[in-house]
């Protein structure tokens, strides 16, 4: 899962070396942290959020195959 997140972001922000995705697993839920650039961070959030939400659904639909619910934060 870290996996896919780390691969779309990537190919959303020019700093890919500032990319950073940290990944916290329990028995029920994953915790994954995204960190970019201060440059990068609009683009990664989009417009209202948009674009953050649909990274997030993305990302859930792939944890549903394992039964399991996944938190994605975007950190500074």
């Amino acid at each position: 899962m870290k996996d896919i997140l780390e691969l779309i972001i990537l190919n959303l922000v020019e700093d890919k070396d500032a990319v950073e995705v940290k990944e916290t697993d329990n028995e029920k839920s994953i915790l994954l942290e995204v960190k970019v650039s201060k440059n990068d961070m609009g683009k990664v959030i989009g417009k209202q959020g948009r674009l953050a939400k649909s990274i997030r659904t993305v990302i859930k639909a792939v944890a549903g195959k394992e039964h399991k619910k996944v938190t994605v934060e975007f950190v500074e």
